[in-house]
């Protein structure tokens, strides 16, 4: 077996998660040892979105994460030209309900 056969990774993508999830919101919070990625649908006029995926991880991988974005955003605006960003002043929200004693 050559070397590259050998650290190569079989990925698997069930039909389920290859449908993917619509999100339009991204919340990030982040401890000294995790990077917390909540990612949100926000339909206009709701009062309230859901959190569709969360996604946890290190501190590296959030540092790795981020320069593949980097780069792949490049590769997109090299190919479609640039993207225009939009922005649009969201309400205050909260993370579930308060708890009271």
């Amino acid at each position: 077996m050559d070397e590259k056969q050998k650290n190569q990774i079989n990925i698997e993508l069930t039909d389920e998660i290859a449908g993917g999830t619509y999100s339009n919101l991204a919340i990030i919070t982040h401890s000294p040892t995790e990077f917390i990625i909540d990612f949100v649908s926000l339909m206009p006029g709701a009062p309230k979105a859901k959190v569709k995926s969360r996604i946890v991880m290190t501190p590296q991988h959030a540092k790795r994460l981020y320069k593949a974005l980097a780069e792949n955003l490049g590769k997109y605006e090299s190919n479609f030209g640039p993207i225009k960003e939009v922005t649009t002043e969201l309400p205050p929200f909260t993370m579930g309900p308060k708890a009271q004693a």
